[in-house]
């Protein structure tokens, strides 16, 4: 037997068990595109095999905090899952600058860990770069960030010993998957979240994984088009095959 098929097996073999377990959520407004419904297949993950959970986003399955889920929208596809093939990125010359510009940010990763200190930067980054649509609230934070049912890091970005960003992200074994990033937006000029998706695809590169995930893209989502300048990529399509990605 192929070691294709064999994988295709250990997949199809998984998701029976999962099958079991899934909720269909309620529709809700699309939080993407204005004046569409969204709708989200989930289950609660206790734990989760870092090798199991690569299979799963390879079935468009994402995780938040202990939920993993899906999108299950009526007559939409548009989020497609999107990774960065680490051995051929290749930086662009705005991307360059944005390394130029933070030659004295440094970086430290460790386990995830909430903090006041931390909230306090989140409440922050909220208020200017959201709708007021999530939860202000301490416990809400750390179950979104900080509880993972898999191995899951935290890159720390700071000037001194001052802490300007935070990005969560969970390692697999071929891959290290992007949560979320939060950052001081004091500091918004610097382009953190481009510098993040910059040092982990070099996280990758050093300790030898082959994806960086960024997550769902959504065609005409303005705040997902930073996901694309991230070159050459490849985009999960419905037949379950991840294909080059061309806009």
């Amino acid at each position: 037997m192929s070691e294709r098929r064999q994988s295709d097996q250990v997949v199809r073999s998984a998701q029976d068990d999962y099958d079991s377990l899934i909720n269909v959520l309620p529709e809700t407004p699309c939080p993407y595109l204005p004046g569409r419904s969204a709708r989200n297949e989930a289950y609660l993950a206790g734990s989760l095999d870092g090798e199991h959970y690569e299979r799963l986003m390879g079935r468009f399955f994402r995780r938040s905090g202990d939920v993993v889920y899906r999108p299950r929208c009526r007559g939409c596809t548009e989020c497609q899952p999107l990774r960065v093939p680490v051995a051929t990125f290749r930086l662009t010359r705005s991307l360059r600058r944005v390394w130029a510009k933070n030659r004295e940010v440094a970086v430290d990763v460790a386990t995830p860990v909430a903090t006041r200190e931390k909230f306090d930067i989140f409440l922050r980054y909220l208020d200017h770069q959201h709708d007021g649509t999530m939860s202000r609230a301490y416990e809400s934070y750390r179950e979104f960030l900080y509880e993972s049912p898999l191995e899951t890091l935290e890159f720390r970005y700071r000037l001194g010993a001052r802490t300007i960003g935070l990005s969560i992200a969970d390692r697999c074994p071929n891959g290290l998957s992007s949560v979320y990033m939060y950052f001081d937006p004091d500091e918004r000029s610097r382009s953190l979240g481009t510098l993040s998706v910059l040092h982990e695809i070099e996280y990758c590169r050093r300790v030898g994984m082959d994806y960086y995930y960024l997550g769902y893209y959504v065609a005409g989502c303005a705040t997902m088009d930073y996901k694309a300048r991230f070159r050459p990529n490849e985009i999960l399509v419905a037949k379950g095959c991840w294909e080059p990605f061309r806009e």
